[in-house]
């Protein structure tokens, strides 16, 4: 029985441990994405949403956001420079690449005729290095009326 009480309580402190790990990268990443990142939208409304991720080298994450007909949008994708050259890029329902940020582009403005989703698809670089440092990734969405 006290074997037992033992193993809850070590589980209850990992549990709360790995919690509060993953509050303080968010919290983290949100303040890095406020100082760093919201000036890639000078002359758009940022909506409300916060897109980010903590990522190591090699990862790849992806967002689907609809946005709608005849609204001018900016998409920005901010990376942490310990991450190296992140890549992006946009991709319609039918999966096919619309765009990529192959030109060095932090960001991409458009406007589409109809209300759609698109989808964002990010990709860290691979690292041979000893030790993967990980950092924030954001796509920031802003929008003109």
């Amino acid at each position: 029985m006290s074997v037992m009480r033992i193993t809850m309580k070590h589980s209850i402190l990992l549990l709360t441990a790995v919690t509060l790990f993953a509050a303080t990268g968010s919290a983290q990443c949100r303040a890095f994405t406020k100082k760093n990142c919201l000036p890639a939208l000078d002359g758009y409304i940022q909506n409300e949403n916060y897109n980010s991720a903590v990522l190591i080298p090699g990862d790849e994450a992806e967002l689907e956001l609809t946005f709608l007909g005849g609204v001018d949008y900016r998409v920005a994708v901010c990376a942490h420079p310990v991450l190296g050259e992140v890549s992006f890029e946009m991709i319609d329902g039918q999966n096919i690449r619309i765009w990529s940020n192959s030109k060095g582009d932090d960001h991409v403005d458009f406007r589409v005729e109809n209300t759609q989703r698109l989808r964002f698809k990010v990709k860290v670089p691979d690292t041979d290095a000893a030790i993967l440092h990980e950092g924030c990734v954001s796509i920031l969405l802003g929008s003109k009326q």
